[in-house]
């Protein structure tokens, strides 16, 4: 007799009946990018990913963790420390924005004192990371281009938006956006971009990558130059103000078609809603009204499942992507508002950042998405610490945090930390 799946097994693979539109997730992307077959990729993402070099493999595939499992299996592993040599004690280096690459290979941090660095997971040492150097204030958002590995994208409170290429080291793209940068997500193709600034407006980036990335004479310091023949261009399109106070933005898995030109971002607003809306016209289609108080972190499962909103209510609801209810909410024992919120490639397990003082004190908490169960608690460092970041690997159950530790009772620097890069077979 055929073994019945459980209900995280038919939530993956029911995930396609649920989007009335072609689905892509970002693991999708990654289980074709660099490799020699592109089986699972739409001819869009292959199209894009020949032009990548073929070093970074992606990691071989997981078997999905059971819930009843997960305790035993984190308690036998280990969690890596990133010390960045610029980090001169408790506070001095808070890391603010944590992004995989599509593989997981290379990971991102942005910090407060303006460091963006690019991390090898796998060696630890800051002799093996990559400084990215140039922004002039502190690194609020940091996020890797869905299709292409050595594309990374920065804003910063000093009002530029910048285009890295990784393996040059190098800035390729800088926009002025007229104000300060907060926010940053990427269209499931990588052609499109939404900045979002702290006065409540979004900006539209238009990205074109007819080939790899092509350095500008004068990358750090040109503004809105157009890119040189062949190379990507990055063309900042017109704002579109916002009435209410906006907080942070995600695309859908869905990609455009020739039938079907539109697409859907979820944005989140101070008024404890989010606002669905088609892209490019950013007509709003439909609205939740997710959370008795500011909604600020919002999240998509790579299954399309769920869509996972952070509050300032220290709650984290999750909407049913067929009808818009709300099935369940978590709530940390740690209170505080929830700034991040991270999916398991799987879209089994959930976790929420908050950066309060105190809010990482009792660990951070590990959720089942599907029963709302909490499964596991990593300990963190310090009475007073509090998460600023948190982020899932794209296809292992590696799990990135950052933490704060200013006020008394803090021991170290915080910095990143990875659970399961150590060891331990995830």
């Amino acid at each position: 007799m055929a073994a019945t799946p459980d209900k995280d097994s038919l939530a993956v693979s029911g995930a396609q009946r649920r989007y009335p539109c072609p689905i892509v997730s970002t693991s999708a992307f990654a289980a074709a990018s660099g490799s020699g077959s592109n089986a699972g990729g739409s001819p869009v993402s292959r199209q894009l990913l020949e032009e990548e070099d073929e070093e970074m493999a992606p990691a071989p595939r997981r078997e999905l963790l059971h819930k009843d499992h997960f305790s035993f299996v984190f308690d036998n592993v280990k969690t890596q420390n990133y010390l960045d040599p610029v980090s001169k004690g408790p506070g001095s280096h808070t890391i603010r924005t944590l992004a995989w690459n599509p593989t997981g290979q290379l990971i991102a941090t942005g910090s407060a004192d303006r460091t963006l660095r690019i991390w090898n997971p796998e060696r630890p040492h800051v002799r093996y990371s990559t400084e990215l150097r140039g922004h002039t204030a502190g690194i609020e958002k940091a996020l890797f281009n869905p299709v292409r590995d050595a594309e990374l994208a920065s804003c910063s409170a000093d009002g530029t938006v910048r285009f890295w290429d990784v393996r040059s080291k190098t800035c390729v793209s800088r926009l002025d956006v007229g104000g300060e940068a907060f926010t940053l997500s990427w269209s499931a193709d990588g052609s499109t971009m939404i900045v979002g600034k702290k006065d409540d407006t979004l900006i539209p980036v238009s990205v074109e990558f007819p080939s790899s990335p092509t350095v500008h004479p004068d990358g750090a310091n040109a503004l809105n130059l157009p890119s040189t023949p062949g190379a990507t261009t990055y063309t900042a399109l017109d704002p579109h103000p916002q009435t209410v106070q906006t907080n942070a933005t995600t695309f859908s898995w869905c990609m455009s078609t020739p039938e079907r030109s539109e697409q859907h971002i979820f944005v989140t607003t101070g008024e404890g809603k989010v606002k669905i809306m088609s892209y490019p016209s950013f007509d709003i289609m439909h609205t939740l009204n997710a959370h008795t108080s500011a909604c600020l972190s919002i999240a998509l499962a790579p299954t399309g499942r769920y869509l996972a909103i952070g509050g300032s209510d220290a709650l984290i609801s999750l909407w049913d992507t067929t009808d818009w209810i709300c099935r369940r909410t978590l709530s940390s024992e740690n209170g505080g508002a929830i700034r991040g919120v991270s999916w398991s490639f799987d879209g089994r397990y959930i976790v929420g950042a908050c950066d309060e003082l105190g809010c990482g004190g009792n660990g951070l908490e590990i959720f089942h998405a599907e029963s709302g169960d909490k499964v596991y608690t990593i300990p963190t460092a310090g009475i007073n610490a509090g998460v600023s970041a948190v982020a899932w690997h794209p296809s292992r159950y590696w799990l990135a945090y950052s933490t704060t530790t200013d006020g008394p009772g803090s021991s170290s620097a915080g910095g990143l930390k990875i659970v399961g890069a150590a060891g331990g077979g995830l």
